[in-house]
């Protein structure tokens, strides 16, 4: 016959159960903090610069969306949707949340170009 015998360890308690031992908790809070600066605080930096380039969005800027599809936004429909112009005469609606990134800006109308400028008067063979 074979016979197991189960090994017990000869150890003694490390704590003597008297108050908190800060030194058991420190690795815990060390991981956490090193957790929020690698991770969660740049990918908040990052989450925050994708909304205020949303937010700059016009008429005419040149966009890649989630799909991977590229366009020309030709319409900003609300503050939530954009029409994006894919191809000549193909025009789509689409959530402003899904455009993932900005190939290239328009430039932004100066108050001058708003304007109407005033016809020039054309010169007669009297003047």
């Amino acid at each position: 016959m074979l016979f197991i015998t189960a090994a017990y360890a000869d150890a003694a308690p490390t704590s003597t159960g008297h108050g908190f031992d800060i030194m058991s908790f420190l690795p815990i809070v060390l991981i956490f903090g090193v957790f929020y600066f690698l991770i969660l605080r740049p990918q908040q930096a990052k989450a925050k610069q994708h909304q205020k380039t949303l937010a700059a969005l016009r008429r005419g800027d040149r966009v890649v969306t989630a799909g991977g599809l590229i366009g020309t936004i030709s319409k900003i429909v609300s503050d939530h949707e954009v029409q994006l112009e894919l191809a000549d005469d193909v025009r789509v609606r689409l959530i402003r949340s899904m455009i993932t990134e900005v190939l290239s800006k328009t430039d932004p109308i100066s108050d001058e170009d708003e304007k109407p400028k005033p016809k020039a008067k054309k010169k007669t063979a009297k003047e």
